[in-house]
């Protein structure tokens, strides 16, 4: 495919003494159309050339020369130096990438031979998956799947928190009230009810939270009784995980949760404390970090010898980089644990692992899910149930399409409910910035109208309607790009053309948003056109080009969906 910024630094790197990929970068894409295709911004150059940037925008037009080339013109506005690519030269282009590649349009191979670790979902055992852990599992699902299109081996890792002293409190419970409560019925619910009473119990007897913690000692010391019953635990509620995870249509390489490391925490604790790095505070060992401008210490060992999930990191970390060799390892997990990141992320350099895997770990770190009265609580138990959420969404769905679309089978019902339910939670929570906050509210989050992700199933299943209507897409070389260069064919098709950049940015600033508002400017895009546009017309070369361009959009609308994890139905 053709790089026309890499055109626009070739030209450039002629005349100014800066390097050809360093010009690439600076290039930017106008929010106003009527602007240009791109824009280079002239301030960086105000010291070099000792002027002001807009005399320098200037000197640059008179001496660029850009003959022999795709770009139509360059204009000046101000201090920027706006660029217009030849529309013919970058509509046949996108026509011939995506004739070439079909469905594959957008995949690409700059990860090539690199391992690319992503762990996100990580639920607490014996604990309901609400929707905090909704964010960090549909983020996470979405990185994986677009560092997988652009040719990462990429590794999905379910942290389950399986280990801990909520596990001591947990056996505590269950000892004291285990026959009050049936686990074969609603096992999650019923779980979190001795939770919360437990821990009730744990603030007002400082006893009972001893007990606890002896518990979970005995736990990592392997006693039979309290690894049954943390066994039943994490059975029954990896069960319950599962039914959402199907649901959602997500799927694991790797479910080694925190109790996997248990038994290769013993050699994290002995290189800190060859290298001289262990100090005792308390009763603690602990590594003082101050050094590294961290004024908090990062605990490796509790008083009484217990582990805490800081050396389960660390044991984790020593483990996938001599596994995985990675070149990254991203933590999908909320900003409230960033303190606990920097910690590890620099004790982690004190464990010998590879240099590469010293700078690949990152902490993806996204906003909470707050209730209109405030922060949700395992403890207090005011939370929301994600397969509640679905269900609900899917209900609601399918009475909307039993009021418009009678005419539909019960299967056909039942399945457009799920993909468009599901779809609208899925987009709800990728819209926007994975850093800021989120409340919950029903209204909004089920509200089908406006930039949702049913638009863009609407918008998927319009293309659909279109290219029934035709026995066969017109290939590629019935296809004539001058039908395609007005207003609004031509910028579905500079969107189109962008997918590819789209999908690289996503995964340079790990953001799936990008992806999720890329979709939305699609389907606009195409609503435009095909306002503006008959298709099904008597000029058989004009028709042509407007079924294969909404055979290009139905496409990428599908690929681009599909790495949010949304799923297309047919027919709506």
């Amino acid at each position: 495919m053709k790089d026309f910024k890499e055109q626009i630094a070739t030209c450039f790197a002629k005349v100014i003494e800066i390097g050809q990929d360093e010009l690439k970068h600076m290039i930017e894409i106008p929010k106003d159309e009527k602007m240009g295709d791109y824009a280079l911004p002239c301030f960086r150059f105000a010291k070099m050339f000792g002027k002001a940037p807009g005399l320098i925008a200037q000197d640059l037009k008179e001496k660029i020369d850009f003959t022999n080339t795709d770009i139509e013109k360059i204009e000046i506005a101000g201090a920027y130096l706006n660029i217009t690519i030849k529309q013919q030269a970058l509509a046949e282009d996108v026509l011939k990438e995506i004739s070439a590649q079909n469905e594959n349009y957008g995949k690409q191979q700059i990860g090539k031979e690199k391992n690319v670790i992503v762990e996100y979902s990580s639920p607490n055992i014996a604990k309901p998956f609400h929707i905090g852990h909704l964010r960090t599992t549909l983020i996470g699902r979405a990185l994986y799947n677009i560092y997988q299109t652009l040719g990462y081996n990429t590794i999905g890792i379910n942290h389950l928190g399986d280990y801990g002293t909520q596990f001591g409190k947990m056996i505590e419970g269950y000892k004291r009230w285990g026959q009050e409560y049936n686990l074969e019925e609603n096992p999650i619910e019923q779980l979190m009810k001795i939770y919360v009473r437990i821990n009730e119990l744990c603030k007002e007897d400082e006893s009972v939270l001893e007990l606890s913690r002896e518990n979970f000692k005995k736990l990592e010391e392997g006693d039979e009784y309290c690894t049954g019953l943390w066994q039943k635990f994490r059975d029954l509620s990896l069960k319950e995980f599962y039914r959402i995870y199907d649901l959602l249509d997500i799927h694991f390489d790797s479910l080694s949760g925190e109790a996997f490391y248990s038994d290769k925490m013993e050699e994290v604790v002995k290189i800190l404390d060859e290298k001289g790095k262990l100090v005792e505070s308390e009763g603690a060992k602990i590594v003082d970090l101050e050094y590294a401008g961290i004024n908090t210490p990062c605990i490796i060992q509790k008083a009484d010898g217990s582990s805490i999930y800081a050396t389960r990191d660390l044991a984790a970390i020593l483990y996938r980089a001599r596994t995985y060799d990675f070149d990254k390892c991203l933590y999908v997990v909320a900003y409230e644990q960033n303190l606990h990141f920097k910690q590890i992320f620099e004790v982690a350099k004190l464990l010998g692992i590879p240099e590469k895997c010293q700078k690949g770990l990152e902490h993806i770190s996204y906003g909470m899910v707050h209730l209109k009265t405030g922060k949700m609580s395992t403890r207090e138990g005011n939370v929301i149930k994600v397969e509640e959420l679905l269900q609900e969404a899917i209900s609601r769905v399918r009475a909307i399409i039993k009021e418009k679309n009678p005419e539909l089978t019960e299967e056909e019902k039942d399945d457009i409910a799920k993909k468009v339910g599901i779809g609208a939670i899925i987009y709800n929570d990728l819209a926007g910035s994975r850093i800021k906050d989120e409340i919950f509210d029903w209204d909004t989050i089920l509200n089908f109208n406006g930039e949702t992700g049913p638009y863009i199933q609407y918008t998927y299943v319009r293309t659909n309607s279109v290219l029934k209507k035709v026995n066969n897409v017109p290939g590629l070389s019935n296809v004539n790009t001058k039908f395609l260069l007005d207003e609004q064919s031509y910028k579905v098709l500079k969107l189109l053309y962008s997918y590819p950049e789209v999908i690289r940015n996503a995964a340079d600033k790990n953001e799936p948003s990008i992806i999720s508002r890329f979709l939305i400017d699609l389907s606009k895009a195409y609503s435009s056109f095909y306002n503006e546009n008959k298709i099904m017309v008597d000029e058989k070369d004009v028709q042509d080009a407007r079924i294969y361009l909404t055979y290009m959009v139905n496409l990428v609308l599908k690929n681009g969906a599909s790495l949010l994890g949304i799923n297309m139905p047919e027919k709506m």
